[in-house]
């Protein structure tokens, strides 16, 4: 068999009077030509690195931890904030839901998805054409919401504890918007650079903010323990206030969605799956090192997570006072670094807010990570981006400039986006369950089955209560949603006649068809299969040689495409010969669009032969606005002009380009 690959789009050297523009080009593109190569991975996990060279899961867990153990930066305020004094048993529930239900979904999606795919690819193989595009462009949305408010909240949450540092506060205050605005700057000039270094920092920096929070836990348990009438306080309130166990625990229940922040970190904990070691035997097909110990990863997460969540809402609900927790309080967005300052000290609250800071900028560094990893994985090949889009580069500056607006628009508020975070957390920890339940329902796993059909519900149902009591962060993930399907239509539109092909092989009979056309003229016929009777081909030939006045001694060859599924955008071609009734030749192809399966077949006749071909094509009937909206959604319709616009621009040599003839 042979086989040639076609770029979808060809890149031109940089113009000999503009060297610093073509550097600059080949610096913001670099590593494009290597990317999304058929659907694989892209971004800084493009390729996954060799179980040899892998890095072990505990340090892989910190960088998923940079999102995931962050969030006690603000996660006990919040808490604080929905729940009041019940904030602990709330938080409790939060952990019962976090290890019976989000971490038995993860640890599936991670058997499903080895490859850092996630819970999205799971379910765009579920569904096919148009309506699993749109349905994919739908979680993108949510998940863009989710990734680019880790990167704004987290932000604005470290320009926080930097203003409301008591050594700092009077020569920061009110600049907290452009404070956060530089961090996201920085951000996304870290990635412009590189991010090769992310593990060893991410460990350096969970290692080092997980110990100081023990240090700020151990303590304020000891106080608790010591101020014996804190507890017999609390328990007092909380009696008076809500009666009985049986009601705290249904209020608890009714006021956990607003505590979802607290499920964050899992959709990167998959996305990271390609840097885990794993085993020497490990294989790209088979990869069960990796996905053992990326349950490890997920679980050892979870698990320290809890512990942590606990503790924090506890010590945080009994020694600091309410008033505090509010707007404008010292313990706003920064429950743990007041706890710091107050029992340990000016300077250790300021190690601590130092450390806070760090990790939670470098959280965004994790949900930026996630984001290269997720947008050029689909995008691009789905036609619904430019084709830069698989670089790395470009998409930073995209991802930081949105990041700006988003964090002018909240005025870089911490609270104001939290509902927008939630509602993108849940709504992918909603569909991973969905998908994981789907996944063993075929399988035949009844019991599985029902358990993930039971957390699918419970997630669904915090996702929609969720979305009743804070509607803004489902108005920011439908404009998240509504930007990027406008975006992917008129990208798809303005990509219409680009060479989508990524390769072209033929089996033995159609090579040796092309090696006998090559010693004459070589004349295809472009034929839309029907019945593929004899008559059919008999007065295809009839018809051509009578509109183009051709003689009886020119020979064809018939060329057939058969449409699998047109909202596919990039993807090989495989060419297969057929001798029909013992005397038509036939090259049979399957593509999602007729007329770019004909242009890359005649390049590749064309470059086999060093010959030029020709195509013969009747008129299609009908209005031609019509037909060509039928190209776009379905790849076919008019048929002749659109297979020569993709011949014009993907050979600009109008001497070297394949003859088109309409009759």
């Amino acid at each position: 068999m042979a086989t040639t690959e076609h770029s979808p789009s060809t890149e031109r050297p940089p113009s000999a009077g503009h060297p610093a523009a073509g550097r600059l080009r080949a610096w913001m593109l670099q590593g494009l030509s290597d990317m999304g190569r058929g659907g694989g991975p892209t971004g800084p996990h493009a390729e996954p690195e060799p179980p040899h060279k892998g890095q072990p899961w505990w340090r892989v867990m910190c960088l998923t931890g940079v999102d995931y153990f962050s969030t006690l930066g603000y996660q006990p305020g919040i808490a604080a904030l929905a729940a009041g004094l019940l904030s602990p048993v709330a938080t409790i529930v939060l952990v019962v839901v976090t290890l019976a239900g989000a971490l038995p979904v993860y640890r599936r999606v991670a058997e499903e998805s080895p490859r850092g795919e996630g819970s999205i690819a799971m379910l765009e193989r579920l569904l096919s054409f148009w309506k699993g595009k749109l349905f994919v462009l739908t979680l993108l949305g949510f998940a863009a919401t989710d990734f680019l408010i880790t990167i704004t909240l987290s932000a604005a949450d470290a320009s926080t504890h930097l203003v409301e540092n008591p050594h700092l506060e009077s020569a920061l205050h009110g600049r907290q918007l452009l404070i956060t605005l530089v961090l996201v700057a920085l951000l996304g000039a870290v990635f412009l650079k590189g991010f090769l270094e992310a593990i060893g920092v991410a460990v350096a920096l969970v290692g080092a903010y997980l110990a100081l929070n023990v240090v700020v836990v151990v303590v304020g348990l000891w106080h608790v323990a010591t101020e014996g009438h804190v507890v017999t306080d609390w328990s007092s309130a909380l009696t008076a206030e809500h009666g009985n166990v049986f009601v705290m625990i249904g209020v608890a229940l009714l006021v956990f969605p607003k505590l979802a922040l607290g499920l964050s970190g899992f959709e990167t904990g998959v996305a990271v799956m390609p840097h885990v070691k794993g085993d020497d035997g490990d294989t790209e097909e088979h990869p069960r090192g990796r996905i053992r110990d990326t349950k490890k990863l997920l679980t050892a997460a979870a698990v320290i997570m809890s512990v942590f969540l606990i503790c924090t809402s506890f010590i945080t609900t009994l020694l600091i006072p309410e008033k505090e927790f509010e707007p404008g309080g010292e313990a706003n967005g920064r429950a743990l670094a007041f706890l710091a300052h107050q029992y340990l000290g000016g300077v250790f609250g300021t190690v601590y807010d130092v450390s806070t800071i760090a990790i939670l900028w470098f959280a965004g560094a994790s949900a930026m990570a996630g984001l290269l990893n997720l947008m050029p994985r689909y995008l691009p090949r789905y036609g619904m981006a430019p084709h830069w889009a698989r670089a790395v580069r470009p998409m930073v500056i995209v991802f930081t400039l949105v990041g700006f607006l988003v964090t002018w628009i909240f005025d870089a508020d911490v609270d104001a986006q939290g509902g927008a975070y939630a509602t993108g957390v849940l709504v992918l920890i909603s569909s991973a369950a969905i998908a994981v339940t789907i996944a063993a329902h075929k399988a035949g796993q009844r019991n599985w089955t029902i358990g993930f059909g039971v957390i699918s519900a419970v997630f669904l149902y915090t996702t929609v209560l969720n979305v009743i009591e804070r509607p803004d962060g489902v108005k920011i993930g439908a404009c998240f949603i509504a930007g990027i399907i406008l975006v992917s239509l008129l990208s798809r539109l303005a990509r219409a006649f680009e060479l989508r092909v990524t390769g072209v092989t033929l089996d033995p009979l159609a090579e040796r068809f092309v090696r006998d056309m090559a010693h004459r003229r070589i004349r295809f016929i472009a034929n839309e299969p029907d019945s593929r009777d004899e008559a059919e081909y008999r007065d295809k030939i009839e018809q051509i040689r009578a509109d183009n006045d051709l003689s009886e001694r020119e020979d064809f060859v018939f060329v057939e495409v058969t449409v699998t599924d047109p909202s596919e955008f990039e993807a090989g071609l495989t060419v297969r010969g057929e001798v029909l009734h013992h005397r038509y030749r036939v090259l049979a192809l399957e593509s999602s669009s007729v007329p770019n399966a004909l242009a890359a077949l005649l390049l590749h006749v064309r470059d086999a032969t060093d010959r030029t071909p020709h195509i013969y094509f009747e008129w299609t009937e009908g209005n031609p606005f019509a037909n060509f909206l039928r190209f776009l959604l379905f790849g076919q319709g008019e048929v002749a002009p659109v297979t020569r616009e993709v011949l014009r621009e993907a050979e600009p040599d109008r001497a070297r380009r394949p003859r088109v003839h309409t009759g």
